[in-house]
């Protein structure tokens, strides 16, 4: 099990008692080692800079207690962002109809990257259309993907923001 796995073992429960979930844990440098915490809200309206900020104390606390990394490091919490990674298979659903970037693990059909329109997820493969052929992707292929910066994805962010008061930056879709 990877050092991000088992932080996100450690702090997922209580970010989901929170009302948040865990998008991404990446844990990165050699000399000043940073661990970046990505996480949203279960309820899917934007996050703002006070969760963030929620999320780190409590972060902090269970990972001051745990003690999972081996030396110093900085703590950074963020939202997704617009141009969000796909991690879990309820994003490939929630962003259907978006444009996508998918990096595999391996080769598939001569080609390790995709790019293309979600079509969302049925059962465990993930289906993207391209310019040429539309793709059943296994989830458990995915090693990387992301939405891609396009004016329908600003356009359904700012829709989405419309709809919320009183929120600071963030995801809004």
């Amino acid at each position: 099990m990877t050092l991000e796995k088992r932080i996100a073992d450690m702090i997922s429960p209580a970010l989901e008692d929170m009302g948040f979930g865990v998008v991404r844990i990446r844990l990165s440098g050699s000399q000043r080692v940073t661990l970046q915490i990505m996480a949203d809200r279960l309820d899917e309206t934007p996050i703002t800079v006070e969760d963030c900020a929620d999320i780190s104390r409590a972060v902090s606390a269970i990972l001051d207690v745990e003690d999972p990394i081996d030396r110093a490091y900085a703590l950074e919490v963020s939202s997704p962002g617009i141009d969000r990674p796909l991690t879990r298979p309820r994003d490939f659903e929630r962003f259907a109809g978006f444009e996508v970037k998918i990096e595999l693990d391996q080769i598939m059909d001569g080609r390790r990257r995709f790019r293309g329109i979600l079509g969302g997820i049925d059962g465990n493969a993930v289906s993207i259309e391209t310019d040429t052929a539309e793709f059943q992707i296994p989830f458990e292929a995915i090693r990387d993907a992301k939405l891609v910066l396009t004016d329908a994805l600003i356009e359904a962010s700012r829709a989405a923001a419309d709809g919320q008061e009183g929120t600071a930056e963030g995801s809004a879709v």
